[in-house]
């Protein structure tokens, strides 16, 4: 592996470059690119006295502390792959995610103050089996899977070191930039925004949360030059600002980029964004986990012309949009949007037969549906796949059914995601219960908190004697979403309205 492609190797060398520097400050704690280093340098001789292996993949926790960053630098200096997990994670999906990368080990920065052995906790004794798939491998994140479980992702050190300079290239990340990190870096747009501000010699600035008034605040007042946002979170921004008069006139002269992707922005909420901040760029970014993200950048020019388009291809990156038989489709025809490029992932970890399915002749099938538009332009019609996008947050059905299937009142249950004015999508769950068992809200709440991650708990939540049965006698999502936009459901209360 070129030395150079190692994200270990790059970050260290920006902190030693600018080791005074600040490199994250959040509201107590100002850290240093030395600082920073040296956290990671103690995480790198943990390890090693603990005897990972190349190519070994470890957990690291991560939330909004300062240091997380080190656990990743420190994981990759000492030859490992890092695997993102966020510590508020229940036991039940870290087992679950340990079960599939076989990892001996877990970093948490938080746990250690300076002190290395207390960084890491031991899942076990035996070292994983050396995998080809590994080779040169940086992370492997796991995101929802089509079949219900989690699918570890597998990106090199070539490739998302490839795809930072595509990225850097579109938007220029500057030496002393500030940039306001809403944004969880167990996902690849908190990861590459971090890291490319940490490269590029600027600071990450970590609020406590994501509170709309209090982000807003910080952005007027502290020189803020980047901010990282789903959607969900511009949504949530201008519903605090329609209750506040002032507001619309509020300045912030620092910003210079509002980045936004996760999901899709609206012509209608990009125009009242780009009222709002009229000196800021609003740029809109698509991509996928499995490409190494941000394959398309759309730029204020770029909506101007094309308001649908996705916008322009970062470099490298190619696409095409083709039908069943991967036959190119013509202008205005809908088929699937696939894309190739040197980011592409690695495979799916241990699924051999799922990467194959991913790929058609070296394309990824990214499962959009797409046409293409009259200036050779590329349009997202819709999702061909039944990922439901909760504030940015990718989550299947099957994944909450099959936590909904074991409690013990359920005798089945359908999940699907219906349009929402704050979050994109909400998620909705009709449940058929066991005979003679009667579903209260509470206590399955606290049952799915113990199997499910925050985001992927149901927003509302249905009882109904059968599931909805479509043309073909089969249950059908579509009528369940033609039933709940129709009005014709009635949530139990206190699991509506949650955000």
């Amino acid at each position: 592996m070129d030395e150079m492609n190692n994200l270990g190797f790059t970050l260290a060398a920006a902190c030693r470059k600018h080791g005074a520097a600040i490199a994250i400050e959040a509201a107590e704690t100002k850290l240093t690119y030395a600082a920073l280093l040296d956290r990671a340098m103690h995480v790198e001789r943990a390890l090693a006295a603990h005897g990972l292996q190349a190519d070994e993949p470890v957990h690291v926790f991560v939330s909004s502390h300062p240091a997380d960053l080190a656990g990743f630098l420190g994981v990759w200096l000492a030859g490992g792959v890092v695997v993102p997990l966020h510590r508020t994670s229940p036991a039940s999906v870290i087992d679950s995610v340990q079960g599939r990368s076989r990892a001996r080990f877990v970093v948490d920065v938080a746990r250690a103050d300076q002190a290395e052995d207390d960084a890491i906790a031991r899942f076990g004794e035996t070292p994983p089996p050396v995998r080809a798939q590994l080779e040169r491998a940086a992370m492997i994140i796991f995101t929802s899977g089509s079949t219900g479980a989690p699918k570890g992702v597998v990106i090199g050190h070539d490739a998302f070191s490839g795809k930072l300079r595509a990225i850097d290239a579109m938007i220029h990340f500057r030496r002393n930039e500030r940039t306001l990190q809403l944004l969880n870096i167990t996902f690849s747009f908190g990861i590459w925004s971090s890291l490319l501000t940490l490269i590029g010699g600027g600071t990450i600035v970590l609020p406590q949360k994501f509170v709309p008034a209090l982000l807003l605040e910080q952005l007027r007042n502290e020189e803020i030059h980047r901010v990282g946002v789903v959607p969900t979170m511009l949504r949530a921004m201008l519903a605090v600002l329609a209750q506040d008069a002032d507001g619309l006139t509020a300045a912030c002269p620092a910003l210079r980029q509002i980045l936004t992707g996760g999901e899709q922005l609206s012509e209608q909420l990009a125009t009242q964004v780009a009222q709002l901040f009229p000196d800021t760029d609003l740029v809109n970014i698509f991509g996928l986990t499995e490409t190494s993200t941000c394959d398309f950048f759309q730029f204020p020019r770029d909506r101007q012309a094309n308001p649908h388009s996705l916008g322009l291809p970062s470099s490298n990156v190619r696409f095409r949009v083709v039908d069943e038989l991967s036959a190119p489709c013509g202008q205005g025809v809908i088929g699937e949007l696939q894309i190739t490029s040197p980011f592409l992932m690695s495979g799916y970890l241990d699924e051999p037969g799922l990467t194959q399915a991913a790929f058609s002749d070296g394309w990824f099938r990214t499962g959009d549906l797409a046409q293409l538009e009259t200036d050779g332009q590329v349009r997202l019609m819709g999702r061909s796949k039944e990922l439901i996008s909760r504030g940015g947050n990718k989550v299947t059905p099957m994944e909450v059914e099959r936590a909904l299937k074991q409690y013990d009142a359920v005798c089945d249950c359908m999940v699907v995601g219906a349009p929402d004015d704050i979050l994109g999508e909400r998620i909705h769950a009709l449940i058929v219960p066991n005979s003679g068992c009667a579903i209260e809200a509470d206590p399955l709440r606290a049952f799915l908190s113990t199997r499910l991650d925050r985001f992927k708990m149901p927003d509302f939540i249905y009882i109904a004697d059968a599931l909805p049965i479509g043309r073909t006698g089969k249950a059908d999502r579509r009528e369940l979403r033609n039933m709940i936009s129709g009005g014709a459901l009635s949530p139990l209360s206190s699991l509506a309205g949650r955000s």
